[in-house]
Order: structure tokens, then C-alpha cells, then sequence
């Protein structure tokens, strides 16, 4: 058997669905699996932020074509904000200010604030976020506190449960259209109930019909591929 067979089929192109750890950005991901697959062509359908985890589509080969395809299917994700505060960055990679109380809400007030979100919305993406404008990224012009206006964009959120509240964290799960912040939805619920707020975790569970329930840790898949190697070189 050739030695290199097992890297024939990433070549001709793989759909490959990773659960993207913490801390870790995408295109770390993508970096690993050229690494380990000695392939070059190979890209993600759609950016998780390095504080999110969960589902991240990877494309090789051929099979790079399809990423918008891919990238366009409704999402949904699970996670919490927290009550009481705002950040910059609208999630923990900057510290909270502007402490409000909060103590005063009750679910029913969280819940009822959820329906002004729901459905077809204009939203405005945060202002550190990778959107250019004048042909750089937004992110770049917020760090040097530069004034960056964002226009809102129209995003549809089919689904915005709260699913648990414990203190000033609260538990939900969106489904929505590509294109959302759930970072914006966050800031936007804590401006609507006056107390601001910010995303304190976020978990990608699902892009179209691919699910993070059968998506490989980037261990497994490093194990995967030194499993492909052995069983190529007759070490079974």
C-alpha cells in the first residue's frame, strides 16, 4: 500500500466537523488539520470567536467550494450573559464597566424582553468585530479608540429561549440566521432591560443539519490521523 494513501481522501476533499476548543481561534483549527493532513486547501465554514466553543465546519480538497453553502444554514448556539454591566467587545475579552443593578428583574421581565428579538431584526454588529470600514477591520479602529458606526443589518433569530436564570446569569439557546452577533444580542437585551449586559459563554451546536454531537475534539482527530498513517504503512 502507498504510504501516502491515507492522505488521498483530504486531498479529494473531506467535510469535516470539529468541536473547537476554548481560547483556540478557527483558523487555529484549520492550522492543525494542514498540519496533520499535509494538505493546504483547507478553510472553515463560518469564524467562532476564540471565547466560544462548539461546532466548526472544515472543508478540504474540493470540498472547499461548498463553504459559503455551508456557511449560509441557520445556527443555533447555547450559552450565557451576564447581567449588571457592559464590555466593549460586548463579551469577556475586555473588562466590565458601567455596573448597573440588576437585582430588580425577574424572569417573566427577561423572557418578555427576548420577543423585541425574535424573528426578522435589524441588528448592528459589535464594533470590535471583523467587519471593514474604509478597508480595515472594524476591531483595529475600536482598539485605538477610534469612532466606528456600524450600520444594523437585517439577521432573523427563529428561536431566543431563556432557559435558566441564576443571579444576574442567564441561560439561553438562539436559532438564527448567518450573520448574527450573539455577542450584539447580548448588549441589545441589556440595554432593553437597563441594566446592560454581556456575553459570558457562547457554544455553537449546530450549522444546518451538522451537529456538534458528532463533531471530533482536536484530539481525536490527531489520533484519527496517526491511526490513518499506521494502518497506510502496514502497522496495524
Amino acid at each position: 500500500m502507498n504510504p501516502e494513501s491515507w492522505q488521498q481522501k483530504y486531498a479529494e476533499g473531506q467535510v469535516i466537523l470539529m468541536d473547537k476548543p476554548l481560547q483556540w481561534t478557527s483558523f487555529d483549527v484549520v492550522k492543525k488539520i494542514r498540519i496533520q493532513t499535509r494538505i493546504s486547501k483547507v478553510g472553515h465554514a463560518g469564524t467562532l470567536d476564540p471565547l466560544a466553543t462548539g461546532l466548526l465546519i472544515v472543508c478540504t480538497g474540493k470540498y472547499t467550494k461548498r463553504i459559503n453553502e455551508y456557511m449560509a444554514r441557520e445556527k443555533e448556539y447555547t450559552g450565557t450573559f451576564t447581567l449588571g454591566a457592559v464590555t466593549p467587545t460586548y463579551d469577556l475579552e475586555s473588562e466590565p464597566v458601567d455596573l448597573k443593578p440588576w437585582e430588580h428583574l425577574t424572569v417573566t421581565d427577561i423572557r418578555k424582553a427576548t420577543e423585541a428579538f425574535t424573528g426578522d431584526i435589524l441588528q448592528v454588529p459589535p464594533t470590535h468585530s471583523a467587519i471593514k470600514r474604509d478597508g480595515k477591520p472594524a476591531y483595529l479602529m475600536a482598539r485605538k479608540g477610534q469612532d466606528v458606526v456600524l450600520e444594523p443589518r437585517p439577521i432573523r433569530i427563529s428561536t431566543f429561549e431563556i432557559t435558566g436564570v441564576e443571579g444576574p446569569v442567564v441561560t439561553f439557546r438562539v436559532v438564527c440566521s448567518t450573520g448574527t452577533y450573539i455577542r450584539s444580542l447580548a448588549f441589545d437585551m441589556g440595554r432593553a432591560l437597563g441594566c446592560g449586559a454581556y456575553l459570558s459563554a457562547l457554544r455553537r451546536t449546530r450549522i444546518g443539519e451538522f451537529s456538534v454531537d458528532d463533531a471530533l475534539s482536536v484530539q481525536t482527530f490527531v489520533d484519527r490521523i496517526t491511526e490513518e498513517k499506521e494502518v497506510a504503512n502496514g502497522h496495524e
